[in-house]
């Protein structure tokens, strides 16, 4: 079994973050975690030592470390609506505590969003070289398509500039984001000409890799969809080639019966 060695550090500016890496030769690829609403839990820190031991060395921040009462954030009590160009701030001081480690090969780099902070791998990509967007139930709802104050930009123009595949992953009894939803988010991609793979998971409702929700957690889905993300990571980060093959792969099993209007918040 792989070691695995693991630390909190705190990045140049004050944001606490989650680091693990196995004890192998490096510099390994990179995978930045971004986290669920609940900020920087056990459940991030669990995925961070669950993609080391696939082979990355993985940096988990806590973009919302900000909000005034963490344990309020913690146990869903408290929200922190982080702007776009705040995420770009945040996520460069990941980057940097990144560079600054041996073990990171930061020529191959993947960020990950999950729920709220889906969009932001693409916000980050819309302006930076990265190698790879992952995306987890987030970005693709309704409310994330249009400018506001707290994103500038509609979420079609970020997809347009970003230069790099995107995999993405959700539900279909999710209650946020519809299958319909997810076709806008895939219709988009393919649009701007670029690479992605998306699957969309019978029986899974909204944040169902979550293990410490029983309510939500669906262990086949989960399994299903963490094995499909790092085999992408690997083809992305690992043995990537030099081919300017723009690749579209749409994967959704629903029922028959498929109504989003049915589907509702599990806990």
């Amino acid at each position: 079994m792989t070691n695995i060695t693991s630390a909190d550090i705190v990045c140049a500016n004050g944001m606490p973050a989650f680091v693990a890496c196995p004890d192998s030769k490096g510099p390994l690829p990179v995978v930045i975690l971004m986290h669920e609403r609940y900020g920087l839990v056990q459940h991030t820190r669990d995925q961070a030592m669950r993609c080391a031991r696939d082979g990355f060395f993985v940096i988990a921040p806590n973009f919302f470390f900000r909000h005034p009462d963490q344990v309020a954030l913690n146990k869903g009590d408290g929200r922190y609506d982080m702007t776009d160009p705040e995420s770009i701030e945040l996520m460069d001081a990941a980057m940097a505590s990144a560079r600054a480690d041996a073990r990171a090969d930061m020529s191959r780099v993947a960020i990950a969003g999950y729920c709220q902070t889906g969009r932001h791998p693409l916000v980050y990509a819309a302006q930076a070289k990265i190698q790879a967007v992952i995306v987890w139930y987030g970005a693709a709802s309704k409310r994330e398509w249009d400018a506001n104050p707290r994103q500038p930009e509609p979420l079609d123009d970020l997809i347009a500039r970003i230069d790099c595949p995107v995999f993405a992953a959700f539900g279909a009894e999710d209650h946020i984001i519809s299958i319909d939803d997810v076709r806008r988010f895939r219709n988009a991609l393919e649009q701007h000409r670029k690479s992605y793979h998306i699957a969309v998971y019978a029986g899974a409702p909204h944040g169902w890799l979550n293990d410490t929700m029983p309510g939500r957690y669906r262990k086949p889905q989960a399994e299903a969809g963490w094995a499909a993300q790092q085999r992408f990571l690997e083809s992305r980060l690992v043995n990537a080639g030099d081919s300017d093959l723009v690749s579209w792969r749409f994967e959704c099993d629903a029922a028959a019966s498929y109504d989003f209007s049915k589907n509702v918040r599990m806990e």
